[in-house]
Protein backbone atom coordinates (compact mmCIF):
# COMPACT_ATOMS: atom_id res chain seq x y z
CA UNK A 1 0.00 0.00 0.00
CA UNK A 2 1.49 3.11 -0.75
CA UNK A 3 -0.32 6.87 0.28
CA UNK A 4 -3.08 8.99 -1.29
CA UNK A 5 -0.81 12.50 -1.17
CA UNK A 6 -1.82 15.87 -2.09
CA UNK A 7 1.07 17.40 -3.58
CA UNK A 8 1.80 21.35 -3.93
CA UNK A 9 4.71 21.77 -6.05
CA UNK A 10 5.82 25.40 -6.05
CA UNK A 11 7.38 27.17 -8.89
CA UNK A 12 11.19 26.35 -9.55
CA UNK A 13 12.89 23.55 -7.62
CA UNK A 14 12.10 22.49 -4.26
CA UNK A 15 14.36 23.64 -1.24
CA UNK A 16 12.37 21.63 1.37
CA UNK A 17 9.30 19.86 1.93
CA UNK A 18 7.04 19.44 4.27
CA UNK A 19 4.59 16.74 5.10
CA UNK A 20 1.71 17.79 6.93
CA UNK A 21 -0.34 14.45 8.17
CA UNK A 22 -3.95 14.99 9.35
CA UNK A 23 -6.17 14.12 12.38
CA UNK A 24 -8.45 11.18 12.62
CA UNK A 25 -11.73 11.52 10.28
CA UNK A 26 -10.10 14.37 8.56
CA UNK A 27 -8.36 14.60 4.87
CA UNK A 28 -4.94 16.04 3.67
CA UNK A 29 -7.26 18.80 2.01
CA UNK A 30 -7.74 20.24 5.17
CA UNK A 31 -4.33 21.64 5.28
CA UNK A 32 -4.46 23.39 2.20
CA UNK A 33 -5.27 26.11 3.82
CA UNK A 34 -2.04 26.25 6.03
CA UNK A 35 0.17 25.51 3.43
CA UNK A 36 -0.82 29.01 1.73
CA UNK A 37 -0.95 31.16 5.31
CA UNK A 38 2.76 30.14 6.20
CA UNK A 39 5.08 32.37 4.20
CA UNK A 40 8.42 30.33 4.18
CA UNK A 41 9.85 32.13 1.31
CA UNK A 42 12.76 33.16 3.21
CA UNK A 43 14.57 29.63 2.71
CA UNK A 44 13.33 28.89 -0.67
CA UNK A 45 10.86 26.80 -2.49
CA UNK A 46 9.03 24.38 -0.33
CA UNK A 47 7.18 21.79 -1.49
CA UNK A 48 3.90 20.48 0.82
CA UNK A 49 2.54 16.73 0.61
CA UNK A 50 -0.40 16.38 2.30
CA UNK A 51 -1.15 12.82 2.56
CA UNK A 52 -4.41 11.14 3.11
CA UNK A 53 -5.04 7.94 5.61
CA UNK A 54 -5.83 4.95 4.79
CA UNK A 55 -10.00 4.17 5.24
CA UNK A 56 -10.46 1.62 8.32
CA UNK A 57 -13.31 0.92 10.77
CA UNK A 58 -12.61 3.24 14.38
CA UNK A 59 -13.27 1.36 17.15
CA UNK A 60 -14.18 4.43 19.07
CA UNK A 61 -16.80 5.33 16.92
CA UNK A 62 -18.55 1.55 16.52
CA UNK A 63 -16.49 0.64 13.62
CA UNK A 64 -17.65 3.22 11.32
CA UNK A 65 -15.39 3.48 8.57
CA UNK A 66 -13.02 6.79 8.21
CA UNK A 67 -9.62 8.07 7.38
CA UNK A 68 -7.57 7.10 10.26
CA UNK A 69 -3.95 6.20 10.68
CA UNK A 70 -4.34 4.07 13.30
CA UNK A 71 -7.68 2.58 15.61
CA UNK A 72 -8.60 3.92 18.46
CA UNK A 73 -9.66 1.56 21.00
CA UNK A 74 -11.33 3.46 23.66
CA UNK A 75 -10.93 6.79 25.60
CA UNK A 76 -7.93 6.29 27.43
CA UNK A 77 -6.16 9.32 26.46
CA UNK A 78 -4.59 10.36 29.87
CA UNK A 79 -2.11 12.80 31.32
CA UNK A 80 -0.01 9.11 32.59
CA UNK A 81 -0.71 7.77 28.74
CA UNK A 82 -2.35 5.22 26.95
CA UNK A 83 -4.21 2.09 28.58
CA UNK A 84 -4.19 0.66 25.13
CA UNK A 85 -2.87 1.64 22.06
CA UNK A 86 -3.34 -0.02 17.80
CA UNK A 87 0.39 -0.85 18.13
CA UNK A 88 -0.24 -3.03 14.47
CA UNK A 89 -1.85 0.18 13.15
CA UNK A 90 0.71 2.54 14.21
CA UNK A 91 3.52 -0.11 13.39
CA UNK A 92 2.27 0.02 9.58
CA UNK A 93 1.61 4.05 9.58
CA UNK A 94 5.12 4.47 10.28
CA UNK A 95 6.22 2.57 7.17
CA UNK A 96 3.89 3.95 5.24
CA UNK A 97 5.45 7.68 6.02
CA UNK A 98 9.47 6.29 5.77
CA UNK A 99 8.65 4.98 2.47
CA UNK A 100 7.10 8.28 1.94
CA UNK A 101 9.81 9.75 2.63
CA UNK A 102 12.15 7.52 1.02
CA UNK A 103 10.23 8.64 -2.21
CA UNK A 104 11.28 12.15 -1.79
CA UNK A 105 15.03 11.07 -1.24
CA UNK A 106 14.69 9.27 -4.46
CA UNK A 107 13.57 12.39 -5.91
CA UNK A 108 16.12 14.84 -4.90
CA UNK A 109 15.36 16.00 -1.65
CA UNK A 110 17.98 15.85 1.22
CA UNK A 111 16.43 14.03 4.66
CA UNK A 112 17.83 16.64 6.29
CA UNK A 113 15.70 19.45 4.27
CA UNK A 114 12.19 17.17 5.03
CA UNK A 115 9.74 18.57 7.97
CA UNK A 116 7.66 16.03 9.17
CA UNK A 117 4.35 18.10 11.14
CA UNK A 118 0.98 16.24 12.21
CA UNK A 119 -2.14 17.24 14.34
CA UNK A 120 -4.28 14.81 16.83
CA UNK A 121 -3.64 11.49 14.98
CA UNK A 122 -1.28 13.31 12.90
CA UNK A 123 1.19 15.07 15.08
CA UNK A 124 1.14 11.18 16.49
CA UNK A 125 2.60 9.69 13.29
CA UNK A 126 5.08 12.36 12.41
CA UNK A 127 6.71 11.77 16.17
CA UNK A 128 6.53 8.19 16.13
CA UNK A 129 7.81 7.82 11.97
CA UNK A 130 10.35 10.46 12.86
CA UNK A 131 12.26 9.45 15.49
CA UNK A 132 12.52 6.16 14.32
CA UNK A 133 13.52 7.48 10.79
CA UNK A 134 17.37 6.34 9.72
CA UNK A 135 18.51 9.49 8.74
CA UNK A 136 18.50 12.90 9.92
CA UNK A 137 15.44 15.17 9.19
CA UNK A 138 15.10 18.36 9.41
CA UNK A 139 12.74 18.47 11.94
CA UNK A 140 9.20 16.85 14.09
CA UNK A 141 6.04 19.18 14.28
CA UNK A 142 3.38 17.82 16.37
CA UNK A 143 0.02 19.88 17.16
CA UNK A 144 -2.39 18.65 19.73
CA UNK A 145 -1.05 15.15 19.57
CA UNK A 146 1.16 13.61 21.84
CA UNK A 147 4.34 10.54 21.33
CA UNK A 148 3.06 7.10 20.82
CA UNK A 149 4.52 4.08 22.06
CA UNK A 150 6.52 5.80 24.30
CA UNK A 151 7.55 2.77 26.09
CA UNK A 152 9.52 1.47 23.05
CA UNK A 153 10.73 4.67 21.81
CA UNK A 154 14.01 4.57 23.23
CA UNK A 155 15.04 1.54 22.63
CA UNK A 156 13.56 2.04 18.77
CA UNK A 157 14.31 5.81 17.66
CA UNK A 158 17.40 5.47 15.44
CA UNK A 159 20.76 7.72 16.77
CA UNK A 160 20.20 9.71 13.40
CA UNK A 161 17.25 11.62 14.63
CA UNK A 162 18.82 11.98 18.06
CA UNK A 163 19.01 15.47 18.13
CA UNK A 164 16.35 16.25 15.52
CA UNK A 165 14.16 19.81 16.55
CA UNK A 166 11.16 19.16 17.88
CA UNK A 167 8.04 22.09 18.00
CA UNK A 168 5.19 20.80 20.16
CA UNK A 169 2.05 23.06 20.98
CA UNK A 170 -1.41 22.14 22.68
CA UNK A 171 -4.86 23.75 23.98
CA UNK A 172 -4.99 23.81 27.33
CA UNK A 173 -9.19 23.21 26.72
CA UNK A 174 -8.76 20.32 24.70
CA UNK A 175 -10.65 18.26 25.39
CA UNK A 176 -10.06 15.53 22.86
CA UNK A 177 -6.34 14.91 23.45
CA UNK A 178 -6.04 16.24 27.08
CA UNK A 179 -3.63 18.86 27.45
CA UNK A 180 -1.67 16.89 30.24
CA UNK A 181 -1.40 14.41 27.97
CA UNK A 182 0.69 16.84 25.22
CA UNK A 183 2.56 17.51 27.99
CA UNK A 184 3.40 14.68 29.48
CA UNK A 185 4.86 13.70 25.93
CA UNK A 186 6.80 16.97 26.10
CA UNK A 187 8.48 15.42 29.27
CA UNK A 188 8.78 12.11 27.78
CA UNK A 189 10.59 13.35 24.73
CA UNK A 190 12.93 15.46 27.25
CA UNK A 191 13.42 12.29 29.10
CA UNK A 192 14.97 11.18 26.08
CA UNK A 193 17.24 14.02 25.74
CA UNK A 194 15.45 15.88 23.20
CA UNK A 195 14.56 19.67 23.83
CA UNK A 196 10.86 20.04 22.46
CA UNK A 197 9.98 23.50 22.23
CA UNK A 198 6.82 23.86 23.62
CA UNK A 199 3.54 26.25 23.35
CA UNK A 200 -0.08 26.41 24.63
CA UNK A 201 -2.70 28.28 23.91
CA UNK A 202 -6.48 28.79 25.42
CA UNK A 203 -8.39 26.87 22.74
CA UNK A 204 -9.87 23.27 22.48
CA UNK A 205 -8.87 20.62 19.83
CA UNK A 206 -8.39 23.23 17.11
CA UNK A 207 -5.58 25.78 15.64
CA UNK A 208 -5.18 28.95 16.37
CA UNK A 209 -3.34 31.93 14.45
CA UNK A 210 -1.18 32.50 17.31
CA UNK A 211 -0.15 28.78 17.21
CA UNK A 212 0.78 29.53 13.22
CA UNK A 213 2.85 32.56 13.49
CA UNK A 214 4.98 30.31 16.01
CA UNK A 215 5.14 27.45 13.92
CA UNK A 216 6.07 29.56 10.88
CA UNK A 217 8.94 30.54 12.99
CA UNK A 218 10.15 27.63 14.00
CA UNK A 219 9.74 26.14 10.43
CA UNK A 220 12.11 28.93 9.48
CA UNK A 221 14.93 28.21 12.09
CA UNK A 222 15.37 24.50 11.03
CA UNK A 223 15.16 25.25 7.25
CA UNK A 224 17.67 27.81 7.36
CA UNK A 225 19.97 26.13 9.60
CA UNK A 226 23.09 24.80 8.34
CA UNK A 227 22.89 20.95 7.25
Amino acid sequence: MSLQTIELSPEGEPTACIVMFHGLGADGTDFLPLADELDLSAVGAVRWLLPRAPVRPVTLNNGYRMRAWYDILGRELEAKGLAREDEAGLRESFTLVHELVDRELARGMRAERIVLAGFSQGCALALGAGLRYPQRLAGLAGLSGYLPLAATTADERHAANARVPIFLAHGTRDAVVPHGRGAASRDELAALGYRPEWHDYPMEHSVSREEMVDLERWLLTVLRSPS
